[in-house]
């Protein structure tokens, strides 16, 4: 239990009660009656070891993964969240429209810091196999675990992830402090040593006038991230003129439900990936125009729009069809074992109700994801584009990464600021991240076309990759980390 602290405090009335709480060396002012103001904040201009500013799926898991290393143990960690806090009671009957695919990597480092659990005991759905497959050709590719034992990823809507996390805090109220409503108008960043009025450490300046400094800034604030612009980050990111398109699906019967489906179009991939027995996730890339006319057709015309894209070969040619049917043939004599059978996806009965939502796609990476006593992480140091369900995972394997070099520098007694382990954290995100993200546009730009020549090159990768299991294995691989 934490001690009261005494604050002077002025009133605006005359017999009404104020109580200043302390808590992780904080003042909050819990007012009765008319308004009131503490004459000084205890925790102004306080120096923390860490201020994560973002308090999004990953900067929460961030903060859950400082402030569970045992080598960080007494170190001043700070979660700053602009937004209220996000409290889950119980999981809401609807499914949110916004979810992630978890890789097992991913798994892992949220296992790993506690909240992995909470979301078993809330809502998550496992699956086993994954089929990627072209709507000019009968080209296709499969990903799947041996025998289906092993689940390959897990849906969850990122709420959960949140409040999963969240909860993770709420027990480490020792080691972390979290502020709500904590908008930052001004960074500062350190000056040379050598002027006379040198600031050793960066400076974070709210909305309200609080002033806090720290010796790490970590910006986990999201693709317009204000850290990355305000430390002078150069960004190389470009639209790519297209909108998803998610909501929740009702599938006209149940089925097991544990493939992930992906059908390239000309305007972009469509996706339906499982959140139960009966339900499951549309993530549909287009353009803007066809995205806004989703968005306005009725619930029976959208339902046929999906069907009728996961279905219908209205974009196949004789030419692309002749060739692949010679490719495939050649290849099942070269390795008459290799390849996956076709499976069809469910056909979508309904969806759920004021579930459709759009959004604007784009690719952007930092060019640096470090300055002195600064790191970027997630989506403020990389945006990528939904194919491959790759974005969460990214940032996550950015929290597993500082987390384990932060660690070691604790334990050598170093500067958690310095350079040296911020740039290892750089170049190995960097050797991870770009690859990544280079194959994820490469695929894109490829299969947005229906020209002919592309096509038929397309689906002699696609099938040739499909009878190739190690080739798909190491996908698999690099994917799930």
């Amino acid at each position: 239990m934490h001690s009261l602290t005494k604050t002077a405090l002025s009133f605006n009335g005359i017999g009404r009660r104020c109580v200043a709480l302390n808590r992780f060396s904080e003042t909050r002012i819990i007012c009765r009656g008319l308004t009131c103001t503490a004459e000084h904040r205890e925790h102004e201009n306080e120096l923390y070891d860490v201020i994560i500013s973002g308090g999004g799926m990953v900067g929460t898991a961030m903060a859950c993964s400082l402030g569970l290393d045992p080598n960080l143990e007494g170190k001043k960690i700070l979660l700053l969240e602009a937004g209220n806090k996000k409290v889950m009671d119980k999981v809401p009957d609807a499914y949110s429209t916004r979810v992630s695919s978890i890789s097992p990597g991913s798994a892992t480092l949220l296992s790993g810091v506690g909240a992995w659990d909470h979301i078993m005991n809330m809502r998550c759905k496992p699956y086993q196999k994954m089929q990627v497959w072209d709507a000019c050709s009968d080209a296709l590719i499969t990903f799947d675990k041996e025998n289906l034992q092993d689940e390959m990823a897990y849906i969850v809507e990122n709420n959960i992830i949140v409040a999963a996390l969240m909860k993770q805090l709420e027990n480490l109220s020792d080691q972390v402090r979290v502020q709500y409503k904590s908008k930052v108008v001004k960074y500062t960043w350190p000056k040379s040593h050598q002027v006379a009025d040198a600031i050793p450490w960066v400076q974070v300046t709210l909305a309200n006038g609080q002033t806090l400094q720290t010796k790490l800034l970590i910006g986990a604030d999201g693709p317009n991230s204000m850290v990355r612009r305000e430390a002078g980050i150069p960004t190389v990111k470009w639209n790519y003129d297209q909108s998803a398109v998610v909501a929740v699906l009702h599938l006209s019967e149940p089925t097991e439900n544990n493939v992930a489906w992906q059908r390239f179009l000309p305007t972009g991939p469509i996706a339906m990936l499982p959140l139960s027995d009966t339900e499951s996730s549309l993530v549909w890339s287009t353009s803007h125009r066809h995205a806004e006319e989703l968005l306005q057709l009725d619930e029976e015309s959208f339902v046929d729009s999906i069907n009728t894209a996961f279905w219908s070969n209205e974009n196949h040619s004789e030419l692309v069809e002749t060739a692949g049917s010679l490719f495939r043939t050649a290849l099942s004599v070269l390795m008459p074992s290799a390849g996956s059978a076709r499976q069809l996806p469910p056909s979508v009965a309904g969806i759920g109700p004021k579930s459709r939502v759009m959004f604007p796609l784009g690719m952007g990476h930092a060019s640096e994801y470090i300055r002195h006593r600064v790191a970027l992480i997630g989506d403020a140091a990389h945006r990528v584009h939904p194919l491959a369900g790759q974005g969460a995972n990214l940032g996550f394997g950015d929290v597993a990464c500082l987390t384990q070099l932060l660690s070691q520098a604790a334990f050598n007694g170093k500067d958690l600021g310095a350079m040296q382990h911020l740039l290892e954290y750089e170049t190995e995100r960097q050797r991870h991240n770009l690859p990544m993200m280079a194959a994820i546009d490469l695929m894109k730009r490829l299969y947005s076309t229906n020209a002919a020549p592309m096509v038929v090159l397309r689906t002699f990768g696609l099938q040739a990759t499909n009878t190739l299991p190690a080739m798909k294995a190491q996908i698999m691989a690099f994917a799930s980390k």
